[in-house]
């Protein structure tokens, strides 16, 4: 099949995001490719997200499907199984693509088998979608090609989630994605890598991430949690070691001065004899800096 008519399924789990689901899904519907496949499912949102997606529903009539909460990965993976695409496109319901984004991956898809996963830069937005400032975008990052190491070892710059294409050939084969890890990005990066596949990361912007007070990066706990057990799958990695305590060590940092408690839990968890510059100035921040707020 020719890049030219290779059918994109863009599927968009919704969970209560009514402020900005509208936007997301007319981004896909105002893509440049013509031959895309809208799939979204409302995964119980408790606002009024299902009324504003059968409104536009009505006027484009996309696939749409309203179901109790089953959490993200079980919906990717209920919706890619009925997806007709060979490139799978997972797409945050708060999120925005630029026009040209699907026909750029397409075409550079097309021939290289080798590549499971395609991916691009992004530029951050706030919940108005005002772009935050310049020194703050990951707009600039130059192209990459990341194996497994790569991306277990955070060798090169991450494939951000909300560019990510992927091979449906890629997804069968691993298995899809996992459905008791909530953290969905990392983990499918690992697997279709490990399975020997590439990631290539376009080095121009195909998509806005918007920043907001519920994305899922700011439960520390949650993401820790996820993260940590995403690793452990792996552990017969001969840096795995390495790999886990630099994290907890970062982390560690992050909450030194935030959530006091986690930080002191994660403290517990590095070996004293691996503890880093990150470590130390974590350990300044616990005792002797200001508890920041939110």
């Amino acid at each position: 099949m020719s890049q030219s008519s290779q059918l994109v399924s863009v599927i968009i789990a919704s969970y209560n995001h009514a402020p900005y689901i509208e936007e997301c899904i007319l981004s896909v519907l105002g893509q440049t490719y013509p031959h895309v496949e809208l799939l979204v499912v409302d995964d119980g949102s408790t606002d009024d997200s299902v009324e504003r997606i059968r409104r536009l529903q009505a006027e484009y009539g996309f696939d749409f499907q309203v179901q109790q909460n089953q959490g993200l990965t079980r919906t990717l993976n209920s919706a890619i199984a009925r997806a007709k695409g060979e490139l799978i496109v997972p797409f945050g319901s708060d999120d925005v693509m630029l026009p040209e984004r699907l026909a750029k991956q397409v075409a550079y898809m097309a021939d290289k088998p080798e590549v499971g996963i395609c991916a691009g830069n992004i530029e951050l937005i706030d919940s108005q979608g005002t772009l935050f400032p310049e020194s703050r975008q990951r707009r600039d990052v130059p192209f990459r090609r990341m194996d497994f190491d790569d991306v277990f070892m955070e060798r090169k710059p991450y494939a951000p989630a909300t560019t990510l294409m992927i091979r449906k050939e890629a997804l069968e084969k691993v298995g899809g994605f996992d459905p008791e890890i909530r953290l969905e990005d990392l983990a499918i990066e690992l697997k279709i890598t490990h399975a020997g596949y590439y990631i290539d990361c376009l080095g121009e912007v195909l998509a806005r991430y918007r920043k907001h007070a519920t994305n899922s990066y700011k439960n520390h706990r949650f993401m820790i949690s996820s993260i940590l057990r995403i690793y452990a799958l792996y552990s017969d990695h001969p840096q795995y070691e390495f790999v886990r305590t630099r994290f907890l060590s970062s982390m560690f940092l992050k909450c030194s001065n935030r959530d006091r408690q986690l930080a002191r839990e994660l403290l517990a968890q590095i070996p004293f004899k691996k503890w880093s510059k990150k470590t130390w100035r974590g350990l300044m921040r616990l005792y002797f800096s200001p508890l920041e707020k939110g």
